[in-house]
């Protein structure tokens, strides 16, 4: 074989190798991504059935209700509401009023099934997300109230 030959050989397993790696990094991180969706995108029917996603909001006065480790409770954008189930402890910070976002997956009955709860660390946090969510919801239901 000659030296080019070798030389070829090598620059094209390099690049066959270099393309292996990058397509397990992108699918590695393409499988651990959870998007962010509003109560009102679930009702809008935006959110994702295939995959775990994330959504947030203020967890709703009055709906907490505890059944041993299972809870259930409501989280609402003051638009629009969705039903959430957790089974586990709590964050010791979440309370009804307060913010929150739940991750996890929408059941065909509508019910998100969270997998991990969390709950906003003080008095001025709330996430970018759900924070911008409850002020598009207050903005519309104020132009429809006119």
């Amino acid at each position: 074989m000659k030296p080019r030959h070798k030389r070829i050989a090598l620059i094209a397993g390099g690049l066959t190798a270099l393309s292996l790696a990058a397509a397990l990094v992108l699918n590695a991180l393409n499988s651990n991504i959870a998007f962010f969706v509003t109560p009102s995108e679930v009702a809008a029917g935006k959110a994702p059935l295939d995959r775990p996603f994330r959504i947030g909001g203020m967890v709703k006065e009055g709906s907490l209700r505890r059944d041993n480790l299972t809870v259930h409770f409501v989280i609402t954008d003051t638009a629009k509401e969705v039903p959430v189930t957790y089974t586990g402890i709590l964050p010791d910070l979440f309370k009804e009023g307060k913010g929150a976002v739940a991750q996890g997956r929408l059941g065909p009955d509508g019910v998100f099934a969270a997998t991990e709860v969390l709950a906003k660390h003080d008095e001025n946090y709330m996430p970018p997300e759900a924070g911008h969510a409850i002020e598009q919801a207050q903005k519309a239901q104020q132009t429809l109230k006119q």
